[in-house]
């Protein structure tokens, strides 16, 4: 075979090996959307895949959004906790979006707001820092907490997001929270039912986060 034409079909073969193999690529780095929470994002009490955030999975793909969704969220977790795993965890997945759900387990054990609100603000700042995006999913408590505490913990979630310039969902309960119904007998962790409420209370805010 004469040089030019080995040379040809040399630089031909390469070049169909690259075009083969770029699909693998482009589909192993696909955006991945890092959920950090504790047990209502968990699924605590739920069948399996019956929670929101494989609801969310779904939607996703429904709507065009590629993205790999990791659940990262752990029942009993804190924010303690949650800032204490989060570096590790953003240098493993290097998430493009990462969305907190923490800071219920701090209340219900009467915990010090102020460092709740210290340990979102450094979970915040260490996500912006790998130039993921943030979403804060603000919790609020049920009145027999008495209401100073009820209204400085609601008011926590609000602070730490408008100070970090960082969207937050108000209220993750919002449009159901005073329905026994929705809740399993713990009167904590929402029912399948539930759910697609949790869902459709996140998307509005995630949404505008994400790209096709």
């Amino acid at each position: 075979m004469p040089l030019r034409r080995f040379h040809f079909v040399i630089v031909t073969m390469f070049a169909l090996a690259i075009a083969l193999a770029a699909p693998a690529r482009a589909a192993g780095d696909l955006p991945l959307l890092l959920i950090v929470g504790d047990s209502i994002s968990a699924g605590y009490g739920l069948p399996p895949g019956k929670g929101w955030v494989t609801l969310l999975s779904d939607r996703l793909q429904a709507n065009g959004y590629r993205y790999t969704v990791v659940n990262a969220s752990i029942s009993g977790d804190t924010t303690s906790g949650g800032r204490a795993r989060l570096p590790a965890l953003l240098k493993q997945h290097n998430p493009a979006i990462v969305i907190v759900e923490l800071g219920g387990n701090d209340a219900l054990r009467g915990g010090d707001l102020a460092v709740t609100r210290a340990n979102l603000d450094a979970m915040v700042a260490d996500a912006k820092a790998t130039k993921a995006k943030v979403l804060i999913v603000g919790m609020q408590l049920p009145p027999n907490y008495g209401p100073a505490y009820v209204r400085r913990f609601g008011a926590l979630f609000d602070d730490a997001a408008k100070a970090a310039r960082v969207p937050i969902v108000p209220a993750f309960f919002a449009g159901f929270g005073e329905d026994n119904a929705l809740f399993q007998p713990d009167r904590i962790h929402p029912t399948v039912a539930a759910q697609p409420k949790l869902l459709d209370n996140v998307w509005p805010t995630l949404q505008p986060l994400l790209r096709k």
